[in-house]
């Protein structure tokens, strides 16, 4: 499935700005949480997320997966993801609502719908649940 577009966190966007986060350098992460997830602009930190996927018989682990990010171009920058990640459900089917990109030392940049529904997305058991970034990448600086 295609993501939907990116949203910074308030934190996330400052943290681009003042030079906390190094896109190409820091390793980040991407998580999967369900509808009932407190996961919006406000959110700061990984820790501080409630109702991420879980994992049993999901094919889910927690913390998600590791992602790199990549940087491309010049006069417009954009900032994606260069393997997208792909978990395979387990028995329960795996159910996710939004998907976010948090660097390991805990701090969340963005976050996504996964559906613009906005509705949950399911993989039944055996069936891949891959988290394509948006056509326009993680974001673009132009």
């Amino acid at each position: 499935m295609a993501a939907g577009a990116f949203t910074f966190t308030n934190t996330g966007r400052t943290s681009l700005q003042d030079g906390t986060f190094d896109i190409d350098t820091s390793t980040w992460k991407m998580a999967l949480f369900l509808s009932t997830s407190n996961l919006g602009a406000a959110s700061t930190t990984y820790a501080a997320l409630t109702n991420e996927v879980g994992t049993t018989n999901t094919g889910y682990t927690t913390g998600g997966m590791t992602v790199a990010l990549t940087l491309s171009g010049t006069t417009t920058v954009k900032v994606d993801v260069t393997t997208d990640p792909v978990w395979t459900a387990g028995s329960a089917g795996l159910t996710a609502r939004f998907a976010a990109i948090y660097e390991v030392s805990g701090s969340v940049l963005c976050y996504c719908l996964l559906d613009s529904t906005p509705a949950d997305v399911t993989a039944s058991s055996g069936n891949t649940y891959t988290v394509a970034a948006h056509t326009s990448g993680v974001y673009t600086l132009a």
